[in-house]
């Protein structure tokens, strides 16, 4: 599907007049990006000598970094499959009560399951940013630029999936689901902002 369609037609999709792939896809992709940036600033500070204090964190973050790298790679495509469970939901016909009730409850259904991926985004890329921060501080400061993006490509990620986490909350009537999953994205959120302040005083501390 989209995760493994050429960047310049995914670009194009996402530009088109079609809702699918969406804000959601292109947040995990962004997060797959800097997953990637992190894999990296550790391939490029492994094996050197200069360096040899930090191999086995560089070895702990390339591995964990192409691991994060796959699971959001594959958001990309469980965004638009939850998309489309939503969007068949509301398209279930309703003349009659009990086609009513059905659709709303395949609608709730449909949405709560909807805000799994976006959250699990903003999950992953938490990591992200937390083995960009240990790049950024171990790893070969040539490349401290690059983790120092990841890090922005985190936050970035993680603000855009939470934007498709609320859209889907706003139309639960579920509190009880609701409200703890937005507070849990909040704390990962401001977690998140942390780390990427960390990371960017640290680079610019670096590059001088």
């Amino acid at each position: 599907m989209y995760a493994t369609t050429p960047i310049t037609d995914f670009l194009n999709l996402l530009a088109s007049q079609s809702p699918e792939p969406g804000g959601g896809s292109a947040a995990a992709l962004v997060g797959a990006t800097g997953a990637a940036l992190v894999g990296m600033v550790a391939n490029l500070t492994l094996g050197r000598e200069k360096f040899a204090a930090a191999e086995a964190d560089m070895e702990k973050a390339r591995a964990r970094a192409e691991a994060l790298r796959q699971e959001l790679v594959a958001a990309i495509d469980q965004d638009a499959v939850a998309f489309r469970q939503v969007m068949a939901a509301y398209r279930m016909p309703r003349e009659t009560d009990e086609q009513k009730a059905a659709r709303k409850l395949a609608i709730q259904t449909a949405l709560r399951e909807a805000t799994q991926v976006p959250a699990g985004v903003v999950r992953l890329c938490e990591e992200v940013a937390v083995w960009s921060r240990l790049t950024a501080e171990k790893g070969n400061p040539q490349v401290i630029s690059d983790a120092a993006v990841a890090a922005l490509l985190a936050d970035a990620a993680a603000q855009s999936a939470a934007l498709n986490v609320r859209i889907n909350l706003a139309s639960l009537s579920d509190p009880p689901f609701s409200d703890p999953l937005w507070a849990e994205i909040q704390r990962r959120l401001d977690g998140i902002r942390a780390v990427r302040d960390d990371v960017l005083q640290t680079a610019y501390g670096k590059i001088g």
